[in-house]
């Protein structure tokens, strides 16, 4: 059993990237305005390994454990809300493939460009998929195709059905970037810079072995193709917590550009010259401060449960993952109060185009919308669990 923290090869990309913030956030406004990471920026993130740390080891890979994910995908995004976005998805298909068949990822890490091949994923399952001989026939439009600009494959939600055409089982197929197209209908508030764009399939043929089945993994099952611990964690917890330190690299830059400015911001129609001599500044300051130190320690709590729990061999039940769903919930939440305290603090200026407070604030206050932390589905699951009315928590949340 491996325990959880930081290894020092996980340190040293995170120190990379600090690194590159001073680039990530000139370029950040320029990704911004042209709806995707800029190409220099996503080859610099690419060259620290940052978007390849939960490959396997035989792949080149670091089979990162979720904190680690969270250290390097929060480290990104103090400097570019999008880019942290884009490093959480493609650590979530990277880590997603990990978990299927050896052949599926000998296509996509065997060949020259090893762990720098790099998968984007979408679980909703807005196609269809046809059984053919050898495996599924593939056809569907999926909305918020978040790193499929830069991948090389996607891992698509697809209906998995039987030969009279029923429904049985939902499932992903890894389908190479050049047998799909996509639609440039990025066109949002905040999340710009993360292209994420609508990625279509016509009658595309997806062998067997490049179908993952969703309904059995969920509850544990065939997990560890790759025997790390990391790849015998709980499933929907896994990749849910994946998205949660793009929300903390945010908030931590936010708080860290309105102490900086501090001191040389007045308080407009008031006597105070500097922001940082006002008791009023000083109190939400201090409370910003406690509340993004609280969901940081939630987000390492909620990450080390997961991986210890894999290294005793435990696969936590239905009503503990709602729990684990629920505090990810929470941290966002309490993020998107933080950075809306810190805006008001800082005052009108924040909201100039140039301003990378407004930026963050536009990139968190979107990323906080995504189903899969929501925080009020969550509550209202682990309130049914608190209550013994699992059944009604499974039709609120019923795969998790």
């Amino acid at each position: 059993m491996s325990k959880p923290g930081i290894r020092p090869e996980i340190t040293e990309i995170v120190e990379q990237i600090d690194a590159l913030r001073p680039m990530l956030i000139e370029k950040g406004q320029e990704g911004d305005e042209r709806r995707r990471i800029a190409d220099d920026v996503f080859h610099a993130l690419a060259a620290t390994g940052a978007f390849s740390i939960s490959a396997p080891p035989k792949f080149g890979g670091l089979a990162a454990n979720t904190l680690e994910c969270h250290k390097v995908a929060r480290a990104i995004a103090r400097g570019d809300g999008g880019a942290g976005w884009v490093a959480g998805i493609l650590d979530s298909g990277a880590w997603v493939l990990s978990l299927m068949d050896t052949r599926a990822q000998e296509d996509v890490w065997g060949g020259e460009a090893g762990v720098n091949s790099f998968v984007s994923i979408v679980l909703a399952t807005s196609s269809e998929a046809e059984p053919v001989a050898g495996g599924f026939k593939v056809s569907g439009r999926w909305g918020y195709g978040t790193g499929s600009l830069h991948a090389h494959w996607s891992l698509l939600g697809i209906p998995l059905t039987d030969e009279d055409g029923r429904a049985i089982d939902a499932g992903l197929a890894l389908i190479p970037s050049e047998d799909l197209t996509s639609e440039d209908n990025w066109f949002v508030a905040g999340m710009k810079s993360s292209g994420s764009v609508t990625q279509i399939a016509s009658d595309v043929f997806v062998p067997e072995h490049r179908i993952f089945p969703l309904t059995a993994a969920v509850e544990g099952g065939y997990l560890g193709h790759n025997s790390e611990q990391t790849y015998q964690t709980v499933f929907v917890p896994s990749l849910f917590m994946k998205l949660i330190g793009p929300h903390l690299g945010m908030a931590r830059a936010a708080l860290d550009y309105v102490v900086d400015k501090a001191d040389s911001k007045a308080i407009a129609y008031t006597g105070y010259e500097k922001q940082a001599e006002a008791v009023s500044f000083q109190l939400a300051i201090a409370r910003a401060s406690m509340q993004l130190n609280a969901a940081e320690v939630v987000a390492g709590q909620v990450a080390n449960e997961i991986y210890e729990g894999a290294g005793r061999g435990y696969y936590a039940p239905y009503g503990e993952r709602i729990e684990m769903r629920a505090k990810a919930g929470w941290i966002v939440e309490t993020i998107t109060a933080t950075m809306d305290q810190l805006l008001t603090a800082h005052g009108s200026a924040g909201f100039a185009e140039s301003s990378l407070l407004q930026r963050m604030w536009r990139d968190q206050a979107t990323a906080a919308r995504h189903g899969h932390t929501l925080a009020v589905s969550g509550y209202e699951a682990f309130g049914k669990v608190i209550f013994g009315r699992q059944d009604e928590a499974r039709r609120v949340l019923p795969i998790v």
